[in-house]
């Protein structure tokens, strides 16, 4: 399977672990086909309390927002059904697996695609960029921008921009007309030093 057919998503959340009774208050998701973005996913859901001052003004997501939101567990079983049958990618995407894995636990449901990180995969090809927070990085490769950080499908579609941007990159710098999914994994698992070599032998 290669690496331009895929689901990009990302959560906004009350907070940082759903270990400690976090909550996912908003998803957004796009579905890449071949490089071309052919479906958005977006939806906020009431979490079932407040949210805190400090998360309201991070993501412009107010409480008056989610009180006409659909609850967690209706949302979820639609975006469950929305990602089946896709590999996944996130920036950060140990933080959206946990919450991920834990909204849908919570419903009984599962995915059946991989996940892989737009971040790890960064630190590996950006090696000089000055950081691989999303923002930085989306400057840091001259892709434009005119949306807000911090909403969730913003963000999504500002990582769909920077995933192609890589993937054109080791395209590139091995030599391929396409990237297989199994190579970015490779990739994200591999030393930065190693990383040249990796791609020139490929």
């Amino acid at each position: 399977m290669n690496a331009n057919s895929l689901i990009i998503l990302d959560f906004e959340t009350t907070g940082l672990s759903p270990d400690n009774g976090d909550r996912a208050i908003e998803i957004g998701a796009v579905k890449l086909e071949s490089g071309v973005v052919t479906e958005h996913f977006q939806e906020l859901m009431y979490p079932g309390r407040p949210v805190s001052h400090f998360i309201a003004d991070y993501t412009g997501i107010t409480n008056d927002m989610l009180s006409n939101a659909a609850p967690c567990h209706e949302v979820m079983a639609r975006f469950a059904d929305f990602i089946q049958g896709h590999n996944l990618v996130a920036h950060n995407a140990s933080f959206d697996k946990r919450f991920l894995d834990s909204e849908l636990k919570r419903i009984s449901r599962g995915y059946d695609g991989q996940f892989v990180c737009s971040l790890l995969l960064s630190r590996r090809l950006n090696q000089d960029a000055p950081n691989h927070k999303l923002g930085t990085l989306i400057n840091y490769k001259g892709i434009a921008s005119n949306g807000s950080f911090h909403r969730a499908l913003y963000d999504s579609e500002m990582t769909a921009k920077l995933w192609l941007a890589m993937l054109a990159d080791i395209q590139e710098k091995a030599d391929i007309d396409e990237v297989p999914f199994s190579l970015v994994q490779k990739l994200t698992k591999t030393t930065k030093a190693n990383v040249g070599k990796l791609l020139a032998t490929y």
